[in-house]
């Protein structure tokens, strides 16, 4: 055996101290991680914003932020004593007592933990934000210490009840979702911004009303039922309460004089299974701008009102299309006694007033005073009549089937509903007036009074209103009729007529005060002779016209065109003779009757400018020289129609050398004609046959009677040619000539040819014979007319 060789060893390092210590220190340190220790190491690592220290002798750092670390003992905090801002979440933390030594703390974050007392440490004194939501923590304690603190989280715990904030003078931010809270309390009188009971098992808002600076509510996914208690938070702007129980579209009324709120959550609440759901809450609540968790347009705002409060506007407009659609549904008959002609309405008088001002009796009162011009319209309505009342007189009670089946027939011209009821304006009972050769006087709400101004019928309007509350207040209690909420309703509809009346300058013709129904009448009566043109005493009109001069006879003269004011009366009703069989008027009462149209239709007649009166006159002269067959052809084509009339009424006559068309009437007649010859209705609108007869230019032109150089008449303006004409050749005489009294046409006679609505019928049948009052013809029966 030979000799082994021997590998030397190394001689082994004895281990020093410091090794020794170091290897232990990791040691400890991985053990303490593994134990959920906070160590200086993991501090340090997490420490930011650097600083001046609170004394402002040092440096330090002032934050610190150690989430997700499975952390149970954070012991070590107790020497960090500057720092201002501490989140510590989703650890495993049960002990905050750390916090005690921290007396500069601002934001404290220790959610997601295992904490179970409730601020169990010393009160930082410049603690403003609280975090401790998810948590285990089941009693509140008292927080008046916290003097500072401004916002609590408190989420995901299990709270009961809210106790303990009474005296934090600062907190404006509380959030307690997803607790066991069964009623709001222990809020009272804090300054609360943000409220936040989500998820809990409250059943009632109450306990609310005095945060009044309350700005958000979230109380979603509870139980509550109604939307009662926060009427009173006027400062609120959002409320969001998905998944409760509420049903009812009307509990929205409770929010509606918060006009603050912007945003309201109802989704997946009962109510939304109601039709128009959205609408009706938009409606509700108008300042709404969005509603869960949509925004609202202004097309659906628009569309809320439309629907469910229209203004006057719409429910008049939607009330003639009604009407209009019906009747164009039904056979159609043309109406002479109320159809609109080119020279005047129909005439009507329309008394409109609020409930129970005394505008039925004042009609009634009316038209037995004036017999001769005025007979009252009932209209019908679907409600009981009162003590007093007589079917047929003051109204139709008919039942709401009759009513709705009258409406389908298109019987109406206007109807509303009001109180409940339906009310509504027949054709028959204005045509029933009509046929006796009278002007109609109805009553009826501001509503109908909307509805009628969109139909052909243009009625003087008077307003009577009640100026006195308590007056009008004892009168509606007189009649024992309506209940207290009916009486308070009638005082707005007061106000809403003076808004009406305020905001739209013209929309009444007259506006009279009904506090005392005699002075309401006397005025009322005042208005309707101004109306007609007659004076106050028939006996005295000649003094009082010399003595006062009468605004509306000057206007009437610098109105009407030089020819018209001297012309002679071409009719025995403008003479002042009577048309049919009867007896003759009194002088006095056939001269009021003679003179009351010239002063209406001072007032109606608009003034025009030279060139507006030049252009007319050229174009009336050119158009009757195309009815004689002196002007192109393109005038000849275009009264064709009418032709065949007008050769024997030139030719009749011009027999009469005196009523030549072509003679000039003789300037020296008296202006008082003027009172005569335009004595065709009571208060029409001018014809603009008269309005055109002047005869010389502006540059000093020849008569009408002459023959002037023929220009060519732009096609635009053949339409208006047209209608301006056909009057003329219908009616049965040339612009300059008088009519004959051969031109009155009885209601059984019918033109050869015109169309229906032109002067060759009348726009109302003569007064039956064996009334008291003149014998008029056709035209010179009243005619309220347009509004100026």
């Amino acid at each position: 055996m030979g000799d082994e060789q021997q590998v030397p060893q190394t001689p082994a390092v004895p281990q020093t101290c410091a090794d020794r210590l170091s290897t232990s220190n990791e040691e400890q340190i991985e053990k303490m991680k593994k134990d959920g220790v906070l160590t200086e190491e993991q501090v340090a690592s997490c420490l930011s914003n650097l600083g001046h220290s609170a004394t402002g002798l040092q440096h330090v750092y002032q934050f610190l932020s150690i989430p997700g670390r499975h952390l149970s003992n954070i012991s070590i905090l107790s020497n960090y004593v500057y720092l201002q801002k501490l989140e510590i979440p989703h650890n495993n933390i049960k002990d905050l007592s750390c916090v005690s030594h921290m007396p500069y703390l601002i934001i404290l974050d220790a959610s997601h933990n295992e904490i179970s007392d409730f601020f169990g440490f010393q009160p930082p004194k410049n603690l403003k934000e609280v975090n401790l939501s998810h948590n285990r923590m089941v009693l509140m304690k008292d927080l008046s210490a916290y003097c500072s603190l401004s916002k609590l989280k408190l989420d995901y715990n299990s709270f009961s009840q809210i106790r303990g904030l009474g005296r934090c003078t600062g907190l404006t931010h509380l959030s307690l979702a997803h607790n066991k809270l069964s009623h709001i309390s222990g809020l009272n009188n804090l300054p609360l911004k943000e409220l936040c009971l989500r998820g809990n098992q409250i059943t009632k808002i109450e306990n609310m009303e005095t945060l009044r600076s309350l700005h958000v509510v979230d109380l979603s996914f509870n139980k509550i039922q109604s939307l009662s208690g926060l009427q009173d938070l006027i400062l609120l702007g959002s409320v969001n309460l998905e998944r409760n129980l509420i049903s009812d579209i009307k509990e929205a009324s409770h929010l509606h004089s918060l006009y603050l709120l912007r945003e309201l959550n109802l989704l997946k609440n009962p109510v939304q299974d109601q039709p128009d759901c959205r609408l009706a809450l938009i409606f509700l609540l108008q300042h709404l701008s969005g509603l869960d968790q949509q925004k609202v347009t202004a097309e659906e705002k628009v569309s809320s009102v439309n629907r469910y409060d229209p203004p006057l506007e719409v429910v008049a407009a939607r009330d003639h299309m009604t009407h209009m659609v019906y009747q164009l549904m039904q056979p159609q008959v043309l109406y002479d006694s109320t159809l609109p002609s080119l020279d005047s309405p129909y005439p009507m008088l329309v008394l409109t007033g609020p409930q129970a001002c005394g505008k039925r009796e004042l009609a009634h009162k009316l038209c037995l005073d004036f017999t001769d011009f005025f007979s009252y319209g009932a209209c019908h309505t679907t409600r009981d009549p009162y003590f007093g009342e007589e079917n047929g007189s003051d109204y139709h009670f008919v039942t709401e089937e009759v009513f709705q089946n009258m409406i389908h027939m298109g019987q109406f011209i206007q109807t509303m509903q009001y109180g409940g009821h339906w009310y509504g304006l027949s054709r028959e009972a204005v045509e029933a007036v009509a046929r006796e050769g009278l002007a109609c006087c109805v009553h009826m709400e501001l509503e109908g009074v909307f509805s009628l101004k969109n139909s052909y019928f243009e009625p003087r309007y008077v307003l009577l209103i009640p100026t006195d509350q308590e007056r009008y207040c004892l009168r509606l209690r007189r009649r024992a009729l309506y209940t207290q909420p009916q009486v308070e309703a009638a005082l707005g509809r007061v106000h809403l007529y003076a808004r009406v009346s305020r905001e739209h300058p013209g929309f009444f013709d007259d506006v009279i005060r009904c506090d005392d129904p005699a002075e309401a009448y006397t005025s009322l009566k005042q208005v309707v002779r101004q109306y007609l043109g007659l004076h106050q005493a028939g006996g005295d009109h000649k003094q009082s016209s010399s003595s006062t001069p009468d605004t509306s006879t000057e206007l009437s003269r610098e109105e009407v065109p030089a020819k018209e004011r001297s012309r002679p009366p071409s009719s025995p009703a403008e003479a002042g003779l009577p048309s049919s069989p009867g007896p003759a008027p009194e002088p006095s009462e056939a001269g009021v009757c003679r003179t009351y149209l010239s002063k209406v239709q001072a007032q109606l007649t608009p003034l025009k400018t030279p060139a507006e009166l030049s252009s007319l006159q050229r174009r009336q002269q050119l158009v009757r020289e195309a009815l004689k067959g002196r002007s192109p052809e393109a005038y000849t084509q275009l009264f064709k129609r009418s032709a065949q009339t007008a050769p024997s009424l030139l030719t009749s006559q011009s027999q009469d050398p005196a009523r030549s068309p072509s003679r000039i009437p003789p300037q020296n007649q008296p202006e008082d004609s003027s009172d005569e010859s335009r004595a065709s209705s009571a208060l029409s609108i001018p014809s603009s046959t008269g309005a055109s007869s002047k005869t010389a230019g502006p540059a000093g032109g020849s008569e009408l009677g002459s023959e002037p150089h023929v220009e060519p008449l732009d096609t635009t303006s053949l339409e208006h040619t047209l209608e301006t004409l056909q009057d003329q050749v219908e009616t049965s005489h040339t612009p300059d000539a008088p009519r004959p009294a051969s031109g009155l046409l009885s209601p059984a006679v019918t033109p050869s040819s015109g169309r229906p609505g032109s002067n060759a019928r009348p726009v109302l049948p003569p007064i039956p014979p064996g009334r008291k009052s003149p014998s008029p013809s056709p035209t010179t029966l009243p005619d309220l007319g347009p509004r100026p």
